[in-house]
């Protein structure tokens, strides 16, 4: 059977839930699990878990650890990405140096300074790997679970020949959320989700053929329903669709719901992940503080649970059996959404089968739809740009043109944040090393300041508003 590598396997709560799933998976009998990551003791934890399911339940799986990338990669069918760059010394910069200039994340991994500076640091990681997939095992599929999903993805698709697809739980935990706004199984709905990762929309919920958006809608209107997610609402009620993400995330991605006191305390007022400043941040320090002084892997009961949402396992299984299944996945836009960049990466449905992965072509986006994934596709054509090449301009700009970050800050002050952020995370960013981003100063004008003369058009010359004419 296929040997599937783990990189990132010290990730102690994804990485249980995805061997839990794939244990739960009989098509995967006898596959050979190799564990990767940089601290062994970590390894060694999460193999003593897995081998604990794997004697109880009499399983036919073999696991083994190592912080050597390449010994993991070799031979690979499979490889999954999970690992966190920096982790939560590198988050702390990434939450804290913005809130001091005015910029408030909730979550700050995907878009934002946090989201745009972990693609910076990932990017020389997941080129090594290309690298090491290229010369190790060069047909296996990689299955991404490391955020920014958008700007990662595109930084693999520009700068490896990895054959890679990008997985998230949005559009599985939206559809749970519009089965119970609408009181209808989820199992009864049928739906078409695309777009962009964290904001791809449900183009159509219908179940037996009846449109169940004007329901959905109807109780978006009261405040019961309104409460739960104040920012995925009111896009829902300004521009008609629902999308994948939750009001901690959507507020960061664009330029309306985190700009001011006002907004805030209007859209962003719910406790943790309803818009709570550093929301994310402070759930990793508490789950990081909590496994450093327990071991919430030696009081596993070795008991094999139910799968997970998550498509990893379902995705192998299919690729595996031929049997398929379709996925919402983040791929490079080959035309999937024609009115949306060719080289960006969309999300959208797939089908995995034992031929591979099969992207559904969706056509144009609505307008408005277009207009707001692309604010976020600027952002992250210029991230992946900046982390290939080590550009530091194009960093900046890649922050500056943030929709977040722009409604708060003008260029100067963006440029002194991205500069503090740079020096703060220099350990993390190889690429970037040995340059400096430029120092761009204020220029200050002081009241009895008269224009120089400049030459214009005599009809633009009105009143003398536009100077005198030059020679």
């Amino acid at each position: 059977m296929a040997k599937i590598a783990v990189i990132g396997a010290g990730s102690i709560i994804f990485c249980k839930t995805l061997l839990n799933d794939m244990f739960s998976t009989p098509a995967l009998r006898g596959s050979e699990f190799s564990l990767m990551g940089p601290t062994m003791w970590k390894l060694e934890k999460m193999k003593a878990y897995a081998d604990q399911i794997i004697q109880k339940n009499s399983l036919d799986f073999t696991i083994s650890c190592t912080t050597s990338r390449r010994e993991a990669l070799k031979d690979a069918k499979y490889v999954i990405l999970m690992f966190q760059i920096g982790g939560i010394d590198a988050y702390k910069f990434d939450y804290e140096i913005p809130m001091k200039y005015g910029i408030d994340q909730c979550i700050g991994d995907s878009m934002g300074p946090g989201g745009i500076f972990r693609c910076l640091r990932s990017a020389p990681v997941l080129i090594g790997i290309g690298n090491d997939i290229a010369d190790l095992c060069p047909g296996a599929y990689v299955l991404n679970y490391v955020n920014p999903m958008g700007a990662v993805c595109t930084t693999v698709a520009r700068a490896t020949g990895m054959k890679m697809v990008g997985l998230c739980h949005g559009v599985q935990t939206t559809l749970d959320l519009i089965a119970g706004y609408t009181n209808v199984k989820k199992s009864e709905i049928d739906f078409l989700c695309a777009g962009i990762n964290h904001m791809a929309w449900f183009l159509k919920i219908e179940k037996d053929g009846k449109d169940l958006y004007p329901l959905l809608k109807s109780n978006m209107e009261k405040p019961e329903y309104y409460k739960n997610e104040k920012v995925r609402g009111e896009v829902l009620r300004q521009c008609g669709y629902f999308m994948t993400e939750s009001t901690g995330h959507l507020s960061e991605y664009l330029p309306w719901f985190r700009k001011n006191r006002e907004a805030l305390d209007r859209y962003c007022g719910e406790p943790a992940f309803g818009g709570e400043s550093g929301a994310y941040y402070h759930y990793s320090v508490m789950v990081a503080e909590k496994f450093r002084n327990t071991d919430v892997l030696a009081i596993e009961s070795g008991e094999l649970e139910p799968r997970s949402k998550e498509y990893c396992s379902y995705i192998i299984e299919a690729l595996e059996t031929g049997v398929p299944f379709r996925f919402n996945g983040n791929v490079p836009n080959n035309g999937f959404i024609t009115n949306l960049p060719h080289n960006a990466t969309v999300e959208v449905p797939v089908y995995a089968d034992r031929e591979g992965l099969h992207p559904f072509t969706i056509g144009d986006l609505p307008m408005h739809l277009a207009a707001l994934n692309q604010s976020n596709l600027s952002v992250q054509s210029l991230a992946a740009e900046a982390a290939i090449h080590g550009d530091l301009e194009l960093a900046f700009w890649a922050v500056a043109m943030d929709p977040l970050t722009s409604a708060v800050l003008d260029l100067k002050k963006t440029r002194d944040m991205v500069r503090e952020l740079f020096d703060a995370e220099t350990e993390w960013l190889p690429q970037f090393r040995g340059k400096n981003l430029r120092d761009i100063k204020y220029i200050d004008v002081p009241p009895e300041t008269r224009g120089v003369p400049v030459p214009v058009d005599p009809a633009l010359a009105i009143n003398g508003r536009f100077g005198k004419l030059g020679a």
